[in-house]
């Protein structure tokens, strides 16, 4: 059977035919696509989609720059590079001729050159010589020791024959010894043993014998009972310590036995019998009740206080009783006062400039018994104050006069 086509037959424009399939039939991808975006438009959800995309593609991005660097900075050194430098040893390092110092490059200047220092500090170091020092107006005892990071009674007891264990006798001028440790300053003497001095200082042989200032040689010492030390060579004992020589009264000068005091000079008193006797409590012997000199020291061989004042100011007894010494002492505190109270305790006044009373006369509490001044050993004018007892010795007298 065969089909037979008229020529009248209208025909179908291919072009026309081919548009149309064209139109009718595009890619389907993008119908899809577009079909499912204009769905969720419609639901409003277009807008948070795009934006938690946006948000998950700059994470990815952060995580794999992050895994990057990682994977870098991670990576273990080559083995046998690092075996060969080992072997290779350090790099020598390059000469510096560090008397000259090169000038910038033209056109720009490279930073702030550093200059080479050659010479060291050297940090300072225990002294083991014996430096001196000369006193300045206003130095005190404890100032020095300090300066040198000493004890006060080690600048006493390092220059016994310029203080006499006394720190009054201080005065600008003086050359003292600053021993480079705490301690003493011996003089050898004549038949003096190893064992005894250092027992007497409280240390061993060794410690004097081994100290580099004393350039003792311990080959050639000897017998420690007969050393061969010169006469009159100065030791230092290291850690060595020792009474003080007093100056001051000794304890027990009493109404009926006032010779104790007969060594301290011509104001000692002769035997009273009877007498006033004090009421066990004390005033102040001055107008002032402030220092003007050096507080209570025993360390320092100063068992009293400077209470301040002008000379000609009265000075009173600080408690009733009778005058065991009026006169000058001659061991620096100049003209001096002894009361005693016949209870035990006895005072102290010193480097008046005037006295009101003699020998055995009997005293009120408060009454006027002198003048303040500064003779004797004394850097100004000023009252020296002591108060003592038969049985307690001296006493701190801030701790028994009544609060200032």
């Amino acid at each position: 059977m065969s089909t037979e086509f008229r020529e009248d037959a209208p025909q179908p424009d291919q072009g026309d035919d081919a548009a149309e399939q064209e139109i009718l039939q595009p890619d389907r991808e993008p119908n899809i696509l577009t079909r499912w975006l204009e769905m969720l438009a419609r639901m409003g959800l277009g807008e948070n989609l795009l934006r938690l995309g946006t948000n998950m593609l700059l994470l990815l991005v952060v995580v794999v720059v992050v895994w990057l660097m990682q994977s870098f900075y991670q990576q273990a050194p080559n083995p046998a590079y690092v075996r060969n430098v080992l072997a290779a040893g350090p790099t020598p390092t390059p000469s510096v001729n560090v008397g000259v110092v090169q000038p910038p490059a033209a056109g720009g200047f490279n930073g702030i050159p550093r200059l080479a220092n050659i010479h060291t500090t050297i940090p300072n170091r225990p002294r083991q010589e014996i430096a001196t020092y000369v006193v300045q107006a206003g130095d005190t005892v404890f100032g020095i020791a300090e300066k040198y990071g000493l004890r006060p009674q080690t600048i006493l007891w390092g220059n016994y024959f310029t203080l006499l264990d006394d720190p009054h006798r201080l005065r600008p001028g003086q050359e003292l010894n600053i021993l480079p440790v705490n301690g003493t300053y011996y003089q050898w003497q004549a038949g003096d043993g190893l064992n005894g001095v250092s027992k007497f200082f409280g240390v061993t042989p060794e410690d004097i014998i081994n100290f580099p200032a004393n350039h003792l040689d311990p080959n050639t010492v000897g017998d420690y009972a007969n050393p061969n030390i010169e006469p009159g060579t100065m030791l230092i004992v290291p850690g060595g310590t020792r009474e003080f020589i007093s100056w001051s009264a000794p304890i027990g000068v009493t109404r009926d036995n006032p010779a104790k005091a007969g060594v301290l000079g011509p104001g000692a008193c002769d035997p009273v019998n009877g007498g006033a006797v004090g009421y066990g409590t004390f005033v102040w012997p001055a107008n002032d009740h402030y220092l003007s000199g050096f507080d209570y020291s025993p360390e320092t061989n100063h068992n009293g206080i400077d209470i301040a004042g002008e000379t000609g100011e009265a000075t009173y007894a600080v408690d009733a009783g009778v005058i065991v010494y009026a006169g000058w002492n001659d061991w620096g505190y100049g003209n001096m006062i002894m009361v005693d109270h016949g209870t035990g305790w006895q005072s102290l006044y010193a480097h008046l400039s005037a006295l009101n009373v003699v020998c055995g006369q009997s005293v009120g509490q408060g009454e006027v018994i002198g003048a303040i001044g500064s003779t004797g050993n004394s850097s100004g004018s000023h009252l020296h104050f002591e108060l003592m007892h038969t049985y307690y010795s001296k006493v701190n007298p801030w701790d028994f006069l009544p609060p200032p």
